[in-house]
């Protein structure tokens, strides 16, 4: 299946203990059909020191969000917008904000 939102693309948070919160996405995992965007769904892991030399303690560190509570932000209005499909004249097939019908580039 097409991939709608993708690394770098500015999201908006529509569910959870995180809604309204605007975040870019940093990973996305396929697999699991959900993504991690920076600052938000942060969780505290307790880490044991590691022989490397790494110390240990609690780290703060960003969750996955399932990719259905997320909303593209169009990137020409700044609104969060479902996201479409369009073959162009050349053959490539885009993402089209379904608001405001611009081409999302990415």
């Amino acid at each position: 299946m097409a991939a709608r939102i993708k690394k770098g693309d500015q999201v908006l948070v529509t569910t959870g203990g995180s809604k309204g919160t605007r975040g870019e996405v940093v990973t996305v995992l396929p697999a699991a059909n959900k993504a991690v965007v920076r600052g938000v769904a942060i969780a505290k892991r307790h880490t044991r020191p590691s022989r490397m030399g790494e110390q240990g303690g609690i780290v703060q560190k960003e969750m996955p969000v399932h990719l259905s509570n997320l909303k593209l932000i169009d990137p020409k209005s700044g609104d969060p917008t479902k996201v479409g499909f369009r073959v162009l004249e050349d053959g490539r097939k885009v993402r089209v904000a379904k608001a405001t019908g611009e081409v999302i580039e990415g």
